[in-house]
């Protein structure tokens, strides 16, 4: 916190009279203590109040009385209260509380009569060097009384006279608020005619027919209660005489019956005030309202005026339609007299108000805060005014001075308190007190007298930036006692004293008026006293101003086209300037048509409404600049088809500005054809190593017509532009002169340098030839140097030419190399080349891995592992091992597989072990490990033999359904081609599929090994069964093989034909009468000769099954049919993918022609059956209907009533509250059938179950599902799980199923109590108020 510096010349010496209270007055001032807390921090300090209550605190009695006092000093001062001039006693009574470390009451006045608490309280703060005291604080409860009671008489009154309603609200502290309304809450609608007068009053300046009513409310609403009173409501009745007789009138015997002159229009009189003129007083301050009210027919209009001058336009402003002014702070110049003028057509009524603006005391200096040094002198002033003048007290420590301790240091004159010559331990608050009739004005001050060391307040190493030829303030806020002196300095050296360009203000501010750059620098201030002294060190920054250098220009554009206004600005380089656009002083347009780039704005689809100043606004963070233009939007005037077209070629090309390495090109544009340049291209020929060639050298805007250009040495050039617009490119223009520049050395080395040695004993040293003009003159040649790395040995070196490379010889094998390759011509040598690292010639390893060992995982996988070779041996980079096995034979065969290839798995890096997937079960392998470098591989190591244990064997080689009957099939099998160990047998499942594709029962029967036939018996006709057949060993079951086929009922054998010419043959392989599986275990190869083999068909009741072999390549296949003898088209259904296929919906006893057709749209060749005849039976085919059955019957009924009984012990067990344990559940069904299948069986899913006729998904009896919902899939891809239904159902995790036992929860939840109130009317009125 800064203070003024002191005249050195400020002791007090008695005589010196009046002159020296002058002189006094002049140069003592108020030093206030930091609040700086490390300066704070050991400083004792006199109390200062920081917070009180105000003046004048009305409480709500719902509320707690709250009456704050917050006050600092150094120690941290106790409180104390009065309470109407006497001791207030805190601490015995319990409704109130101190907060601690403050003076703040809380004042619980719950259960308790509030006016108790009612009255005058004043503040103490107080600590060892003072006392400070608040204002006086008058507590009154907050009231909002009843209305008086009272009876309203009907008011009567005749039509265009006036009328006043009276309100009378009853007294409340605060006043009520005031407001009119009727029985159902609306506001009454006041108009000119109709109008609330400042105390409340209705009036009306004549009454109309629509003012009848009979709930005229006068409602007073009290703000702190927020309660609101309600007067009774008045009845007004309107009346027009002139039809009204006498015997009418009698009706109407009332009190107040007006009827003053009713006749007709009237001139305008005032209803308030009354008279002539009228008085009003006001404070300074406050706000000044004035009232007028006429009455009249027609309404009048009021008007104001002040006579003798004018009325205070910046703080007046009328309400209630002109019928009151209002004046906000008023001051003394706000007396006179006020006239108010109502007019109508009949005439003018005037009244003249004088006002008399009183004042309570306001302060024009009020006391400040002094820091005294021991023996210093000082003043305290309390100047105030006020109307009448106030009268002023002084007290000390909140005793009156007069009663205060004799101090004859202190001297009190007035308003002026005078210490002289003061004492260590003479601190002290001293308080003013200025008052008259309407109010009064208490300030604290202390008297600090202290003795301090001068501290610098301001930050620092502060940077000031400022703009050239503005002023320039460097602070030096500094506090000390005595007060300290400011002295400055310029970059430690130079004194800085006051006058020009320097000012020195009191506070210690540094001032420059009109700064300059050289002004800029680093500034010293040293604050110093008797006690000591501090520096502190700034800096000072002038920056350049900014400018616009090309202002935006005045545009006429027409509509529909762009208009682009440029702002150029020149800154300060450290400065950097954001640009703002402006369009009528607001900001621009949201709209995309609007686009701020850089230094311009463009305007594009120009409209009218776009028309407007538009400026540009250049802000730095010191600065900134504008600049305006307008912008004219005119007709668009029709103009001739634009023809665009390439530019012209530019001409007049010069070259100047010759330099070593660049020169400067310019050259005039051609002709833009109504297409603007986008830029030039400058291309150049050098006429010494490329005659005839030009090249691209670089390009520039196309608003330039000048570029500077960087060349290389020893090339003689020849320039050339071209321009390209919006079309195209321009023919070039016409070479420039020849421009030569002279041979230098080389600038740069030739690139990518490596070493590598091809083979033994030498290192191939390679780079990247410098091409063209890179050269930099003639006799270009390279120097190679190379030399071991890590050996003590000078750089060997060769200079060769028109090469890119270069052999040493006699290499150590595979050691590194340091390389350099250096560009030297006939003018020097290139620049100091870079160091690259390259490696002589590798050489085959030495060494073979040693200790290998394999470490057999399972029957497919084995680890090998190796103690790796030393480095030195592998004679060149190591890039891995190779491991080297092969299958010897299989451990149930006695001679060796010579078929099998030796496998090779490469181990890349530094390893020492390594995997070997996808081995073979139950063979006998070897293997041998060898080390690989670049040049190639080392000694293999010694061979390693190692057995895989048995694993589950291949599929089945075959599986064929042979000699079809009406209930028995014969299948037939071959051995796995891979045993995979000792076989130990076969294991068959299979079930039936009935027509509509649901599953049947799986059955098993498990074979012997020397096993590969069997017959089934007891099938049912005419059914399609589905077989699954896999072969085992110890490990387990292989991977099955499948196959479908029907039992037979009616078999007709067809011949074959194949169209366009080709004869009928015999397939190539015997075929029976089944589909063959997806994935059979032999790939049939399409024949030459027939595409179709032998069509077997078979019966069902309502339909017929067709199968058949196809040997053709893949195209659409059909099955064809019509009714015999029928001339109707024949009917397709297409069948890809399967060799049967069941026709539904024939008709039972009639006879339908079948043929099936393979067609390709991309191939004209149709191949087809000849054409079977089918008979379907009139009457149902042998099979049994099981429904019918007696045993059936009663199996079903059985089932029923087992149903029915565990129905009812369920309700009992529920109704006990017992729980249904799912694990009790799952106990009591320990049926192995329907256990889940093992790995190596699965869910048969393609079709449905026999027991499903909707879409549930139930799975069919004796079926199995996984308790995981999902089907594993086995290593074939004909798998169950191609057939499995899967599941969506939850398991717990014991497996049971969660959805068949728990039921889902439900429980109401509320949302709370919440009620929800009819609005009241009090809410509604407090919403007009």
């Amino acid at each position: 916190m800064t203070h003024p510096t002191m005249d050195k010349n400020r002791k007090w010496v008695p005589g010196f009279g009046a002159m020296l209270l002058i002189l006094l007055s002049h140069t003592t001032s108020a030093l206030e203590v930091p609040l700086d807390p490390k300066v704070l921090e050991g400083l004792p300090q006199p109390p200062t109040i920081t917070l009180q209550s105000p003046k004048d605190y009305i409480f709500d009695p719902r509320e707690n009385i709250v009456i704050h006092c917050e006050a600092k000093g150094k120690p941290h001062p106790s409180f104390s209260w009065t309470r109407n001039g006497t001791h207030f006693d805190v601490e015995k009574d319990s409704k109130v509380l101190m907060k601690p470390g403050s003076g703040t009451l809380v004042i619980d006045i719950s259960g308790e009569k509030a006016e108790a608490y009612e009255g005058t309280y004043q503040c103490t703060a107080h600590n060892e060097h003072g006392t400070a005291v608040s204002n006086n604080i008058v507590i009154r409860q907050s009231r909002s009384p009843l209305w008086s009671k009272e009876r309203n008489e009907a008011i009567v009154v005749q039509m265009g006279v006036s009328l006043v309603l009276q309100c009378r609200p009853p007294a409340g502290l605060p006043p009520p608020v005031i407001f009119w309304m009727d029985n159902n809450f609306q506001r009454l609608p006041l108009d000119k005619r109709v109008s609330q007068a400042l105390n409340g009053d209705l009036y009306f300046s004549n009454v109309l027919p629509e003012d009848n009513r009979n709930d005229y409310i006068c409602y007073a609403r009290f703000p702190h209660t927020q309660t609101i009173q309600q007067k009774q409501p008045i009845s007004v009745t309107v009346l027009d005489m002139e039809a009204m007789n006498e015997t009418v009138a009698a009706l109407y015997n009332v009190t107040d019956f007006y009827s003053d002159s009713p006749e007709g229009e009237r001139r305008p009189g005032f209803m308030t005030p009354l008279g002539i003129t009228s008085t009003k007083m006001v404070l300074r301050g406050e706000t000044l309202e004035l009232e007028c009210i006429a009455d009249g027919l027609p309404t009048p209009e009021i008007s104001w005026q002040k006579d003798g001058g004018e009325l205070p336009s910046s703080r007046m402003s009328f309400y209630n339609f002109k019928k009151t002014l209002k004046v906000s702070d008023v001051n003394e110049a706000d007396a006179g007299d006020y006239r108010c003028t109502a007019t109508n057509k009949l005439g003018t009524a005037q009244h003249v108000i004088k006002v008399s603006v009183k004042a309570a005391p306001f302060w024009v200096s009020a006391p400040r805060n002094l820091i005294l040094a021991p023996n210093e002198t000082g003043i305290l002033t309390c100047r105030v005014n006020g109307e009448p003048k106030p009268k002023i007290s002084w007290f000390v420590n909140g005793v009156p001075i007069e009663n205060a301790p004799e101090d004859h240091s202190r001297k009190v004159d007035d308003d002026t308190v005078i210490l002289s010559f003061v004492k260590t331990g003479s601190s002290a608050v001293y308080q003013c007190n200025a008052s008259n009739e309407f109010g009064y004005l208490l300030a604290n001050a202390f008297v600090n007298v202290l003795a301090e060391a001068p501290r610098v307040l301001t930050p620092p190493n502060g940077v000031y930036q400022v703009i050239t030829n503005n002023p320039a303030l460097l602070h030096c806020a500094s506090f000390g006692s005595p007060i300290p002196t400011i002295t400055w300095f310029k970059d430690s050296q130079t004194s800085v004293k006051n006058g020009d360009p320097y000012v020195i203000h009191e506070n210690g501010t540094l001032e420059i008026h009109v700064a300059q750059p050289l002004h800029s620098g680093k500034y010293t201030c040293i604050a110093s006293n008797n006690l000591g002294l501090k520096e502190n060190h700034v800096y000072l920054e002038v920056k350049e101003p900014t400018r616009i250098l090309k202002q935006p220009e005045y545009k006429d554009v027409q509509r529909g086209m762009s208009a682009v206004f440029e702002c150029k600005v020149k800154h300060d380089p450290s400065l950097i300037p954001t640009v703002i656009w402006l369009k009528d002083n607001g900001e621009l347009p949201d709209d995309e048509r609007f686009d701020v780039d850089g230094d311009s704005l463009t305007i594009r689809d120009v409209t009218d409404e776009d028309e407007g100043t538009y400026t540009c606004i250049q802000n730095t963070t010191l600065d900134q600049d504008s600049a305006s233009a307008m912008l004219t939007v005119v007709e668009p005037t029709p103009t001739p088809p634009i023809v665009y077209g390439n530019p012209d070629p530019p001409t007049d090309l010069e070259i100047t500005d010759q330099a070593e390495r660049s020169v400067q090109l310019t050259w005039t544009p051609g002709d833009e054809h109504n297409s603007p340049t986008q830029k030039f291209l400058i291309q150049y020929e050098d006429l010494l190593h490329q005659p005839g060639v030009w090249i691209n050298l670089t390009d520039t805007p196309g608003t330039s017509t000048t570029v500077q250009l960087n060349l290389s040495p020893y090339v003689y050039y020849s320039f050339r532009v071209l321009a390209l617009n919006g079309v195209g490119y321009s023919r070039p223009s016409q070479p420039s002169s020849q421009y030569r520049t002279n041979p230098s050395a080389p600038d740069e080395n030739p690139s990518d340098v490596q070493g590598v040695g091809t083979q033994p004993g030498n290192l191939v040293i390679s780079w990247t030839p410098l091409t063209g003009f890179l050269a930099n003159g003639p006799g270009l040649e390279y120097k190679v140097l190379w030399r071991q790395k890590d050996v003590e040995e000078d750089w060997s070196s060769k200079t060769v030419a028109n090469v890119s490379q270069f052999i040493v010889s006699g290499t150590p094998t595979y050691v590194p190399y340091e390389i350099k390759v250096q560009a030297i011509n006939d003018y020097g040598s290139g620049p100091e080349p870079e160091v690259v690292i390259g490696y002589s010639g590798e050489d085959l390893p030495l060494s073979a891995p040693d200790s290998v060992q394999v470490m057999v995982h399972n029957s497919t996988l084995a680890e090998v592992h190796w103690e790796p070779v030393s480095l030195q041996s592998v004679r060149g980079k190591l890039q891995g091992y190779k491991v080297y096995f092969r299958r010897i034979r299989g451990l149930h065969e006695t001679q060796e597989d010579t078929e099998q290839q030796e496998q090779v798995l490469t181990f890349s890096g530094n390893r020492s072990e390594g995997r070997l997937p996808g081995l073979q079960p139950y063979s006998l392998y070897n293997l041998t490990v060898r080390v690989l470098n670049i040049k190639g591989e080392g000694p293999a190591s010694p061979s390693k033999t190692f057995e895989t244990p048995e694993g589950v064997p291949g599929p089945p080689s075959f599986l064929n359904v042979i000699n079809p009957g009406l209930d028995s099939l014969t299948l037939e099998w071959g051995p796995p081609m891979n045993n995979n160990g000792r076989l130990a047998g076969y294991t068959l499942k299979y079930q039936p599929v009935n027509t509509t594709n649901e599953l049947g029962p799986v059955k098993v029967i498990n074979f012997l090994a020397n096993e590969t036939t069997i017959t089934l018996g007891n099938l049912n006709s005419s059914m399609l069964y589905k077989f699954y057949m896999s072969a085992k060993t110890i490990k387990g079951s292989g991977p099955i093989i499948t196959e479908e086929a029907f039992t037979a009922m009616d078999t007709t054998r067809t011949k074959p034909t194949v169209e366009m010419g080709k004869g009928p043959s015999e397939p190539p392989h015997p075929t029976s009468p089944i589909t063959q599986s997806p994935h059979p275990p032999f790939h049939k190869v399409p024949p030459v000769g027939p595409a179709f083999g032998k069509v077997n068909t078979s019966m069902l009741e309502d339909g017929a099954v067709i199968s058949w072999d196809y040997f053709g390549h893949h195209k659409n296949v059909y099955v064809e049919y019509v009714v015999e003898n029928s001339k109707e088209d024949w009917k397709r259904e297409l069948v890809n993918g399967s060799h049967w296929h069941m026709i539904k919906g024939l008709k039972p006893g009639t006879s339908y022609k079948v043929r099936v057709v393979a067609r390709d749209p991309a191939d004209p060749t149709v191949h087809s059956t000849d054409e079977v005849l089918v008979a379907v039976p009139a009457v149902p085919n042998r099979q049994v209907d099981i429904a019918t059955q007696g045993w059936f019957i009663g199996l079903m009924c059985a089932i029923a009533l087992l149903i029915l009984v565990l129905l009812i012990v369920c309700f009992i067990k529920r109704n006990k509250g017992g729980k249904y344990p799912v694990k009790e559940k799952e106990d009591a069904h320990q049926d192995p059938e329907i256990q889940p299948m093992k790995e190596d069986d699965g869910t048969f899913g393609e079709y449905r179950s026999m027991e499903s006729d909707t879409e549930d998904h139930k799975p069919l009896k004796g079926s199995r599902t996984p308790s995981n919902g999902t089907v594993r899939r086995d290593e074939s891809d004909d798998s169950l799980v191609d057939y499995g239904e899967g599941g969506d159902g939850q398991f717990n995790e014991d497996g049971s199923f969660i959805g068949q036992y728990s039921g889902k929860k439900e429980k109401d939840t509320h949302e709370g109590n919440e009620s929800s109130e009819a609005p009241s009317p009090v809410n509604a009125m407090n919403s007009f108020v």
